[in-house]
């Protein structure tokens, strides 16, 4: 399977971001694609660099809504399947949150970030609220497809939990800032989960200098032994093509051995207590 995260910066404009969008995707597809992944927040300016003020909910749009319409459209005259990361609406609440879109066009569903932190220019606890989604892996045309919304990526129950759940791939939609993760913590984090849960991570990083914050790219992908086998660019906008074997799910140490030796009788409750 073919995949393809697509880090573009983000100017004010939010229709001309969509625009760009539209057409990295088509591009992406011509190149062979059959998954494509956008970063977090891609179509807008990243709002929680600043403290949320006013009504942060007017900046958020419902899914399904324009955004995921206009994807929906593009994926199934293609046939690949998109993963999107928006700020959406919901009633009185508003999430940081990644819908799933299937090569027919179908809305499979969406998750939301789970873990909500705060700090300067990350002052998200002002536009989040803690998803409700859980961990789900959506069973589309081009494998088995989990979700890990930047900051949840942090979280090894988190990572696990897809795996438990049967991913063959994590997209992890991310905001991260050049210099945040020195001495290669920044894709270490992401080495360690792929090996030790047996999947593929596919990264897709913000790009671009914006008020507070100046994004890396530098999106990347993992295979199941731990290598990174693609990585974009610093600094730019970039498509970065990956071709992801799902045999090697299989033969992986965390498939043959560190999976099925589990012992969740014994800890799974230690980790809810902790």
């Amino acid at each position: 399977m073919r995949i393809a995260l697509i880090q573009q910066r983000a100017e004010a404009d939010k229709q001309a971001n969509v625009t760009r969008g539209l057409a990295a995707l088509e591009e992406a597809a011509r190149g062979g694609a059959e998954l494509v992944a956008f970063a977090e927040l891609a179509f807008e300016r990243f709002h929680p660099q600043r403290p949320a003020a006013g009504n942060p909910l007017a900046l958020a749009e419902p899914i399904p809504g324009p955004v995921t319409d206009a994807f929906a459209r593009k994926a199934r005259e293609l046939g690949i399947v998109v993963i999107l990361n928006l700020y959406e609406r919901d009633g009185d609440h508003a999430y940081d949150a990644s819908p799933v879109i299937d090569a027919d066009g179908s809305l499979l569903g969406r998750t939301r970030m789970v873990h909500i932190t705060d700090y300067p220019c990350f002052h998200e606890q002002g536009y989040y609220t803690p998803g409700d989604t859980g961990a789900p892996v959506y069973r589309t045309r081009a494998g088995a497809v989990g979700v890990a919304i930047c900051y949840d990526r942090h979280y090894p129950e988190y990572m696990r939990a897809l795996a438990v759940a049967g991913a063959d791939v994590v997209v992890v939609p991310q905001a991260g800032s050049v210099g945040e993760w020195p001495d290669g913590l920044y894709e270490g984090e992401m080495q360690v989960a792929a090996f030790q849960n047996g999947y593929f991570v596919a990264l897709c990083n913000r790009v671009g200098v914006e008020e507070c914050l100046t994004f890396a790219g530098e999106s990347f992908i993992c295979a199941p032994d731990g290598r990174v086998i693609a990585r974009g660019k610093a600094m730019t906008d970039a498509i970065v093509v990956a071709d992801l074997d799902f045999d090697e799910n299989a033969a992986s140490h965390a498939r043959r051995l560190f999976m099925q030796h589990r012992r969740p009788e014994l800890y799974a409750d230690w980790v809810g207590r902790a």
